[in-house]
């Protein structure tokens, strides 16, 4: 008998079994799960499910590869660098919509309707850099594609909160609309900032947990974007091995374009380079400021180090 009570006691006890991932909240599913699980009953999880298929034999199809972010960080850059392979499909325009509750509902078709025309053997991108720091898409993106690969690409959070200023203010400046300071943006009572979203933007590790909650470290290339601005070709050639693409860039595809001050691309004897709003100056910034700046992102940065397990040269 008290064997058997020894018994009955052990099996209240034992602690449950957690499954490793995702870390889904089990009790009341939220509205957008919800609406996810009603979206792929309508179209399929499949990553080979395809839309609009062209008599020449290539079709539109769900991305087996999304540029996740980061805003600023030359996301427009890496998408059309890795368009010179000749496997690589990329989608023209930010698609959002994994972020976007409107696109979102219009389901998975909808997503594949904005895909380019691709054939069997390449590898169709698209690049959207607001779904890095987007809390609720992760989770979409491992419903959709468990298995799917992802390039995330950062640059130095200091400069990146500078460039993200930059495009807001050149956007007011071309409608004629009056646009503070970045000091006004960046100190409120005599600190810094903490509650501007161009900083909140730049706290990697906060957003890098949210994805490795659904994804492995191993799904997740992160290009140094940084290296990618100063010397193209070798950040370029890694994308390639973890797509496991056959390689098809190299050096010449890259040349330095003096008047810009950036690298611009060779394909097939054509020259292009990135759009004229690419590459701006920043805004002059007080010194004292910037090592502020520096200070604070000192932390996160080493945060985001130990979670990747890999250093970049930051302030």
């Amino acid at each position: 008998m008290a064997a058997f009570l020894l018994g009955a006691l052990l099996l209240i006890v034992q602690p449950q079994i957690v499954p490793s991932r995702p870390a889904i909240n089990s009790k009341a599913e939220s509205s957008s799960q919800s609406v996810q699980k009603e979206l792929l009953k309508r179209t399929s999880q499949k990553n080979d499910f395809k839309e609009n298929i062209h008599s020449n034999g290539s079709c539109q199809q769900l991305p087996q590869t999304i540029i996740i972010g980061v805003r600023k960080g030359g996301t427009r850059a890496l998408l059309e660098m890795l368009s010179l392979h000749p496997d690589i499909a990329a989608a023209e325009s930010e698609v959002h919509f994994f972020d976007w509750e409107d696109h979102y509902r219009n389901g998975l078709k909808w997503y594949i309707s904005q895909m380019p025309f691709s054939y069997p053997h390449q590898i169709t991108v698209e690049k959207t850099p607001a779904y890095f720091t987007s809390p609720k898409v992760p989770e979409r993106v491992y419903n959709m594609n468990q298995s799917i690969r992802l390039l995330l690409i950062l640059r130095d959070p200091s400069e990146r909160v500078l460039s993200d200023y930059t495009q807001v203010f050149y956007n007011h400046m071309q409608k004629h609309k009056p646009y503070p300071s970045i000091e006004q943006f960046l100190i409120k009572d005599g600190e810094l900032n903490e509650d501007y979203k161009a900083i909140n933007r730049s706290l990697y590790y906060i957003h890098m947990q949210n994805w490795l909650k659904y994804f492995p470290l191993d799904h997740i290339h992160i290009v140094d974007g940084d290296k990618l601005i100063k010397d193209p070709f070798p950040e370029i050639e890694k994308v390639e091995r973890f797509l496991k693409l056959s390689p098809q860039i190299n050096a010449s595809n890259f040349y330095f374009n003096k008047t810009k001050g950036f690298y611009c691309l060779r394909d097939s004897g054509r020259e292009r380079c990135l759009h004229e709003s690419k590459g701006r100056a920043h805004p002059q910034v007080d010194t004292r400021l910037l090592e502020k700046l520096h200070a604070y992102f000192h932390e996160p940065n080493k945060k985001f180090f130990e979670l990747v397990g890999r250093t970049f040269d930051w302030h």
